[in-house]
């Protein structure tokens, strides 16, 4: 019997977007002739819980006269007749569907407020100048998140909108607390997700259904979902696979956790996936599976015996995202981090350029395993094709490139192809901060639809950063966030505290560096969290080279990736948090920058060993860069032409030329020598970004001085020459 597969993304990931994992199996199944389809239960159980018929049932369910409530429960539930009459309106409007309701949500009395309104004070700063779409959209993601407060009080305490009894998978090193969680009644989330999986099940009659479990947060509810489906479908094979199991599950040893699934797999799903499906159909033997845990014999056993290798990227196929209810997810304004507001703000389409990471090696990262480890980047043209296809599915021209750190060749090949083929795509990926991103190439990136990046600038402390093995210095990273935010491109710094042997001196002075940061303009979001301790990392392998101690060194019999350590230093970073938290929301404001580092902490600091113009010079002492010989020239703007003329001055005549290149903007015009004009006038065509051959800086700089006679660097130097590069003349 051929096997039917039925991919699910269990609640909750995000609101705007399916998480992509499922569309690159079900894409790769595609090239198999395996019939798969898919399903997103987190916003199909978001779409039913917030609706009038949802509320209706949440609000008949709480406690008579609401006795047991808090204040603000209370008030949410007085206000019950409010929320049901709006709620439908509210939800068509973040799906895009009637924009003119945000004329009312702003004039601030159509949606029922709770105290998450009590945050509004920053309204005019954030949305001043961007329209009342944006900040009725803002408005209304509160006014869910007061929903959200309701539920979490006094219906289920694991409900988040991103994230679904997230705690329960957090460093769960036994099964015992998730065992017992899941024998409880089932909540109103649960009869809603077990109600759309039955008609999914109906629809599709899969013979497997596949889990993706990419973070703790959807973990509980794949196992509710496998608990039902064991219940009520016996016959169904049930596999789970994703970022969770691939982190978290490697050592994985508890026989209960197989009362809820029959197979887990790790690291990319597609040969696993398939093998699986091979011995179900009774082609492959049980012990030749692929890196897939099951129960024989009451144990858990780890099954690899298979001798098939893995798929490259060029035979995975394009990721198909038929299924999803692409036109029902919501678009929200959460917070106004810039950066976070892109990743819950719109559709975009995720994919990868590369496999692995091309860096990797990070010693805070898990470079052990596969997803870091095995680096394989796909060619531009492959991923352009996939590109328009995905355009052609979706109707969505933004991308979100997933990579671990987005390879700055592969970035510039594809930025290339997609200006070739005229493409329109909006799209932002992670990157590392690392000197080839120049200024040239990141206008490069800016003219093929980039609008973002984000970056781990880490601890910003040139000692840690070593440390931490990043390959970057602070006045690298100040240099390559300028050349981003010249050229029209976010920057969003993922900062870091509490790394090991890190001093209170050095988590100071990166606080300094970081408000320099802001303060220059070239960073413009950002984000501290706390360093958290890996098993698969460097530091976690290695503990001693890091002077801290493991205190949890046997792995559990569930979740082993978490581990509890203590520093040689003994300094309690957690303190920090705050402080830390406060100057950046304040700097990302644009605002108190004199601030002395001191005010941000209910302690006592020591002062900062960072000049005050630390950043401004790193920026200005980088301001040149050399081309090599061999880098090619491109011209990204549009057609030229050239008016020669004399010039009088000083009774003496000169030839000249005039040179007009028709950018999208406006014209720019160049007054040159007229041989140093005619020649450039003959170079424009073969640098197009549109020829197929570009010429060398090397080759240009040899044409031009047998043709003029004139000093090449001089030229290329020269104020009008500066203008073109400054508008689309590029060595890359």
């Amino acid at each position: 019997m051929s096997q039917k597969v039925l991919f699910i993304t269990p609640p909750f990931t995000q609101l705007n977007t399916p998480y992509p994992a499922t569309a690159y199996l079900k894409g790769f199944l595609n090239t198999k002739s395996v019939i798969s389809n898919q399903c997103d239960l987190g916003i199909e159980v978001i779409l039913e819980l917030f609706s009038s018929e949802g509320l209706t049932s949440l609000f008949s369910g709480l406690p008579a006269s609401n006795s047991g409530l808090s204040a603000n429960a209370q008030r949410i539930s007085n206000l019950r007749d409010s929320y049901i009459q709006t709620i439908d309106q509210v939800i068509a409007f973040l799906q895009g569907k009637n924009d003119t309701l945000a004329h009312v949500v702003c004039e601030g009395n159509f949606l029922p407020e709770a105290s998450r309104f009590n945050q509004v004070e920053d309204l005019e700063w954030a949305f001043g100048t961007m329209g009342i779409r944006d900040k009725a959209k803002h408005l209304a993601t509160l006014y869910l998140e007061d929903l959200s407060d309701l539920i979490v009080e006094a219906v289920d305490p694991h409900f988040g909108f991103s994230r679904y009894a997230e705690r329960l998978g957090r460093s769960a090193a036994t099964f015992d607390e998730l065992d017992s969680e899941l024998q409880n009644p089932d909540s109103l989330i649960d009869k809603i997700l077990f109600q759309l999986l039955q008609q999914r099940i109906e629809k599709y009659r899969p013979t497997i259904v596949a889990l993706s479990v990419p973070f703790p947060g959807n973990l509980y509810c794949a196992f509710k979902c496998g608990q039902w489906l064991k219940k009520h479908h016996p016959e169904i094979k049930i596999a789970m696979g994703g970022g969770f199991p691939n982190t978290e599950l490697r050592s994985l040893s508890d026989p209960r956790v197989f009362g809820y699934l029959d197979f887990i797999t790790l690291d990319d799903g597609e040969a696993p996936l398939l093998n699986l499906i091979e011995h179900l159909n009774g082609t492959r033997s049980f012990t030749e599976l692929k890196r897939t845990f099951a129960l024989q014999n009451g144990e858990v056993v780890y099954l690899n015996g298979s001798t098939s290798g893995d798929f490259s990227q060029s035979e995975v196929g394009v990721p198909d995202y038929s299924d999803f209810l692409l036109d029902k997810y919501l678009s929200v304004i959460e917070i106004v981090n810039p950066m976070h507001r892109l990743w819950s703000d719109g559709r975009w389409n995720k994919m990868t350029l590369a496999h692995g990471c091309y860096w990797g090696r990070c010693t805070f990262c898990d470079t052990s395993l596969d997803y870091i480890r095995r680096y394989e980047p796909s060619a531009a043209q492959l991923l352009c094709d996939r590109i328009e296809e995905i355009i052609r599915q979706t109707g969505q021209i933004g991308f979100h490139f997933v990579d671990e750190a987005a390879p700055p060749a592969l970035m510039k090949a594809l930025a290339i192809e997609i200006i070739r083929r005229k493409l329109t795509v909006v799209w932002w990926t992670n990157i590392r901060f690392e000197k080839n991103f120049t200024f040239d190439l990141c206008l490069l990136l800016k003219e093929s639809g980039c609008i973002a990046v984000s970056g781990g600038l880490e601890v910003a402390s040139d000692r840690l950063l070593g440390m931490i093995n990043k390959g970057v210095s602070v006045s690298k990273v100040a240099k390559v966030t300028d050349n981003f935010t010249r050229a029209g491109i976010m920057v969003h710094a993922y900062l870091m505290y509490g790394f090991p042997t890190q001093t209170v001196q050095e988590t100071i002075d990166s606080l300094e560096v970081v408000r320099q940061l802001f303060e220059a303009g070239v960073v413009q979001s950002g984000f501290w969290h706390q360093f958290a301790l890996t098993a698969h990392s460097p530091v976690g392998q290695y503990p001693d080279k890091f002077r801290i101690k493991i205190e949890n060194e046997k792995p559990g019999s569930f979740a082993n990736n978490d581990l509890i350590f203590s520093d040689a230093t003994r300094i309690n970073h957690e303190q920090f948090s705050e402080g830390l938290r406060k100057s950046l929301f304040n700097y990302m404001h644009g605002i108190c920058f004199d601030f002395p580092l001191q005010d941000w902490f209910g302690f006592k600091v020591p002062r900062t060993t960072i000049p005050p113009d630390f950043i401004r010079k790193a920026i200005d002492e980088g301001a040149f860069e050399l081309p090599s010989p061999g880098a090619k020239v491109y011209w990204l703007g549009g057609q030229v032409s050239v008016r020669y003329f004399s010039k009088t001055k000083k009774n003496k005549s000169f030839e000249m030329a005039e040179l007009t290149f028709f950018n999208k903007k406006e014209n720019l015009i160049i007054q040159l020598k007229q041989d140093e004009g005619k020649w450039l006038f003959e170079q424009v065509p073969g640098t197009s970004i549109m020829s197929s051959k570009q010429p060398t800086f090397g080759e240009l700089s040899k044409s031009f001085e047998e043709q003029t006679g004139g000093d090449f660097m001089l030229f290329w130097n020269s104020p009008a020459i500066g203008n073109l590069r400054e508008n689309g003349l590029l060595t890359l």
